[in-house]
C-alpha cells in the first residue's frame, strides 16, 4: 500500500485547515505595519505569555517533533541532558542581556557592539549570525518536506518551495508582530498533538502493560539512562556537556541569535521579557522530556508490534532493487527472530536474568542494523545510484504516525510538525531580514531614508531570505540526525558570539580591534576543531567563547595603546 493513500480526506482538511489558518490569521492581523518599530519589534507590546510560547516555538521546529523521538527511540532518554544549561542561561540572559538591550532601545542585538567596539565589529558579529542562521533556515524547512515527499510522493524539491513560501506569505506581510501572533496558535496545536500522540501510543500497547511495565521495558533496553556523570568526551551527552557546553549554547543562542532576541525584545517591558524567558526556562526541559519520552513510548510499541529493519522506506526499495536484495532479506529475517524472542522475554516479566538476555537480543539487532547501512554505504558508491541516507533516526516517528494511528490523528500530527516548521522558519527569516536591514543596510547607507522605506527593505530582505533558505533545503542532505545537524551548525559559530558579547558586558578595556582579530582567529580554529572531530560538537561553544575571550585579553595587553594596533578602527 503506497504511504499517501493512508491519509483520509478528514486528515486533508485538518492538515489544509490549519495551514490556511495560520497564514491567513497572521497576514490579516498584521497588515498595517508602517513603521520599523512595528515591523521589527512588533510594537513593543507583547505580554510575557506571548514572548514565552514564541520563543519555545522559535526553537522547536519541525526537527524537535520529527528528530527527538527517533534519537529516544535509537538512544534513550539521555538526550535531555543536552538542555540542561538552558534554565542557567535564562537567569544570566534575564539579569544582564535584557536590561541593557532595553536600555540602549535597540532593534537587533548586534547595535549594541557598534557602541562598546566599532562597526566592523558588529557587522562581524551580524554576519555569522547571518550565515548560520541562514543555514538552519534551510534544514528547518527541508526536514518536513522530507516528511511529506514520503507521504505524499511528491517530489522533495516542490514540496522545499511550497512551505518556504506558505512561511514567507505572512512574514512578509506582518514581520515579528505576524510572527508572535501566529505562534501562539502554533504551540497550542503543538501541546495538543504531542499528548494526543502519547495517549494513542500507550492505547495500542498490550492491555496488561500499563505505564509503569513499559517504563521497566524501556529500562530493559537502556532506554531510560537519563544521566550520564561520565567525563568520556566521546559521549555526546552528559550531564557535564549539558550544563557547560549546553549553557554556553544557550546562552549564544537567547543572548545573542537574533531570531531569538527579537522575541523578547518587543516585550512591553524589561519585566515582560524576563517574563517570557523564565517562563520558557521553567517549561522546555519538561516538554524535550516528554518528547523524547513519546520516543521512548514508541521504542516500547514495536517491542510489541513488527518493525522495519530499517525505518527509512528509500532505504528498503533501494536495496530490494539492488544485487543485495537476498542480503537484506536475510537481515530481515533474523531482524524479526530476534523480535520475536524480545517479546516472549518481555511478556514473561523483565527480571535480571531477562535484562541480561534482552541486552544480547539488542546487541545483536543493532549489528544487524549497521549490516544494513553498510549496503546503503556500498550502494552509494556506485556511480550511477542516486545516494540516499542509511541512518533512520528522522523517519521513526513518522513511520508510527501513518501506519499505526486512525483517521483524523494522522492529519493532527501532520499539522503539529508543519505548524512547528513554519513558526522556526517565520522566527528565522524574520531575525534575517531585520538584521540585514539594521546591521548591514541601514547602517552603511548614508543618505536619510523614510521609516516606510525601511520597513520595505526589510519585506524585500525577508522574501530574498526566505528564497535563499528554500535554496538551502533543496541542496541539503540528511545528517547522522537533524536536530543534531542544526545544533551543530550553531556550536561553531555561537561560542565565538557570545564570547564578543561577554567581552562587552563585563571586559572594558578590551578594545574593538583586539575583539575583531580575536573573532577572525577563533572563528578559523573553530572550524578546523570540528573538522578534525577533536571535540563532541557542544563543547565548542565553550572552546569558542573562552578562545575569543582570551585572545582579545592577550591582544589587548601586548599593545595596551590601542593605536599600536595595525587595524585602523571604522
Amino acid at each position: 500500500m503506497e504511504v499517501a493513500s493512508k491519509l483520509h480526506y478528514v486528515d486533508w482538511i485538518i492538515l489544509s485547515v490549519t495551514l490556511v489558518f495560520i497564514v491567513a490569521y497572521g497576514t490579516y492581523v498584521t497588515r498595517k505595519n508602517s513603521n520599523v518599530t512595528d515591523y521589527i519589534k512588533g510594537g513593543s507590546d507583547s505580554k510575557w505569555w506571548t514572548i514565552g510560547l514564541s520563543v519555545m516555538a522559535t526553537q522547536a521546529s519541525a526537527i524537535t517533533f520529527l528528530s527527538t523521538p527517533g534519537q529516544a527511540f535509537h538512544s534513550g532518554m539521555g538526550f535531555v541532558q543536552f538542555y540542561f544549561g538552558l534554565p542557567i542561561a535564562m537567569v544570566v540572559i534575564c539579569a544582564v542581556f535584557i536590561p541593557i538591550y532595553h536600555k540602549l532601545k535597540v532593534y537587533t542585538a548586534y547595535e549594541f557592539l557598534e557602541g562598546r567596539f566599532d562597526l566592523k565589529t558588529r557587522s562581524l558579529a551580524a554576519i555569522l549570525f547571518l550565515v548560520q542562521r541562514g543555514l538552519a533556515a534551510g534544514i528547518t524547512i527541508f526536514a518536513p518536506a522530507i516528511i511529506l515527499s514520503a507521504v505524499l510522493g511528491w517530489d522533495l524539491l516542490v514540496l522545499n518551495i511550497i512551505i518556504g513560501f506558505l512561511v514567507i506569505i505572512y512574514t512578509v506581510s506582518g514581520g515579528t508582530k505576524a510572527v508572535n501572533v501566529t505562534q501562539k496558535q502554533q504551540m497550542i496545536i503543538i501541546f495538543f498533538g504531542m499528548l494526543v500522540a502519547f495517549f494513542m501510543i500507550m492505547s495500542q500497547l498490550p492491555e496488561d502493560i500499563t505505564f509503569s511495565r513499559a517504563l521497566d521495558i524501556a529500562g530493559a533496553s537502556g532506554k531510560m539512562e537519563v544521566l550520564d556523570f561520565s567525563f568520556d568526551l566521546n559521549n555526546r551527552y552528559t550531564v557535564w556537556t549539558g550544563i557547560l557546553g549546553g549553557t554556553f549554547l544557550m546562552l549564544s543562542y537567547f543572548g545573542t541569535d537574533q531570531s531569538q532576541v527579537q522575541r523578547y525584545l518587543s516585550g512591553k517591558s524589561v519585566r515582560e521579557s524576563q517574563l517570557g524567558l523564565i517562563f520558557n526556562g521553567l517549561l522546555k526541559v519538561p516538554m524535550q522530556f516528554f518528547i523524547l519520552l513519546v520516543g521512548v513510548m514508541v521504542f516500547v510499541f514495536y517491542q510489541f508490534n513488527a518493525s522495519p529493519l530499517n525505518f527509512n522506506p528509500k532505504v528498503n526499495d533501494a536495496i530490494a532493487n539492488s544485487k543485495f536484495s537476498s542480503k537484506f532479506q536475510q537481515l530481515e529475517s533474523e531482524h524479526a527472530k530476534i523480535e520475536d524472542e524480545k517479546r516472549m522475554l518481555f511478556i514473561d516479566g523483565v527480571q535480571d536474568r531477562e535484562r541480561e538476555q534482552i541486552k544480547v537480543l539488542n546487541d545483536k539487532d543493532f549489528t544487524l542494523k549497521e549490516e544494513a547501512k553498510e549496503l546503503v554505504a556500498i550502494l552509494n558508491q556506485q556511480k550511477d545510484f542516486k545516494k540516499i541516507e542509511s541512518n533512520d533516526k528522522d523517519y521513526v516517528f513518522i513511520h508510527f504516525i501513518l501506519n499505526n494511528l486512525p483517521r483524523g490523528l494522522i492529519g493532527l500530527l501532520l499539522a503539529v510538525i508543519l505548524s512547528a516548521a513554519m513558526s522556526s522558519t517565520a522566527s528565522e527569516l524574520n531575525a534575517l531580514a531585520s538584521t540585514t536591514a539594521i546591521d548591514l543596510y541601514k547602517r552603511n547607507v548614508k543618505d536619510d531614508k523614510s521609516e516606510e522605506h525601511y520597513v520595505k527593505a526589510s519585506k524585500w530582505f525577508t522574501l530574498a531570505w526566505g528564497i535563499i533558505a528554500i535554496s538551502v533545503a533543496c541542496i541539503a542532505n540528511l545528517f547522522d540526525n537533524l536536530i543534531q545537524l542544526v545544533n551543530i551548525i550553531g556550536s561553531i559559530f555561537y561560542g565565538n558570539v557570545l564570547g564578543i558579547f561577554l567581552l562587552a558586558f563585563f571586559i572594558k578595556f578590551v578594545r574593538g580591534n583586539a575583539v575583531f582579530i580575536a573573532a577572525v582567529i577563533t572563528q578559523i580554529i573553530i572550524i578546523l576543531v570540528f573538522i578534525l572531530d577533536w571535540l563532541p560538537y557542544l563543547w565548542l561553544n565553550l572552546l569558542g567563547c573562552v578562545l575569543v575571550m582570551g585572545i582579545a585579553i592577550l591582544i589587548q595587553t601586548l599593545f595596551k595603546n590601542k593605536n599600536d594596533l595595525k587595524l585602523n578602527e571604522v
